[in-house]
């Protein structure tokens, strides 16, 4: 069977290199992981944006493989309709990782209501998750750029029909132990990297895990 591609999403207004560490590993491994800047979503619709631009950037990379989409921070939200345009564009969707993310709620709210949902102790916000990792934490979505309050209060896209392929949650920031424990009643496997200090090597064994 053909390796999925991991494409690695980093959360509104924050910085694709946050990866670095992760896809370098990746590509120890022999994978070769795509990891998109995006940076045009700094005004509304954000939601939309960030999708049509993520849509793009997989486009352009045109990987002939399934996929595994791996979203951090404010991106685990918008997994479903990436993954609805990579379906529409023929572009396979294997799998689902969110590492440190607020999940998807199938019926659709804004980005102030899933905090409130998924975070009950409250997250500092600035892109509808935390601002920096917690000691012990992964770097994945770095330092968040300032929002509008509109931001928080846009409507999210629902997602009815999600997920259609497996997902996983990996937990390297204590403070997303809630949304943790949320996968783990969907049924999802879920990987307590707290301890590990957010290193990659763990989070990737952990990513690639059967």
């Amino acid at each position: 069977m053909t390796p999925a591609t991991p494409v690695l999403l980093h959360g509104p207004g924050r910085a694709a290199s946050g990866w670095d560490a992760v896809a370098a590993e990746l590509l120890r491994r022999g994978r070769s992981p795509l990891a998109p800047a995006i940076g045009d979503d700094d005004r509304p619709p954000y939601a939309a944006r960030y999708v049509a631009r993520a849509s793009l950037e997989i486009a352009a990379a045109a990987p002939d493989t399934p996929l595994l989409l791996v979203a951090a921070a404010g991106a685990g939200p918008l997994l479903p309709p990436i993954a609805a345009a990579q379906r529409a564009a023929r572009r396979p969707v294997a799998g689902y990782a969110l590492v440190d993310a607020l999940l998807p709620q199938p019926g659709g709210t804004d980005r102030a209501g899933l905090v409130a949902a998924q975070v009950p102790a409250g997250l500092p916000e600035e892109d509808g998750t935390a601002a920096r990792p917690a000691a012990g934490g992964l770097a994945v979505a770095g330092a968040a750029a300032p929002r509008p309050p509109d931001f928080y209060t846009e409507a999210l896209p629902p997602a009815p029909d999600w997920p259609d392929a497996p997902c996983r949650y990996l937990l390297t920031d204590p403070r997303f132990a809630a949304c943790a424990r949320l996968a783990g009643l969907r049924g999802w496997p879920v990987s307590d990297l707290v301890r590990t200090g957010g290193d990659p090597v763990a989070l990737v064994d952990a990513l690639l895990a059967e």
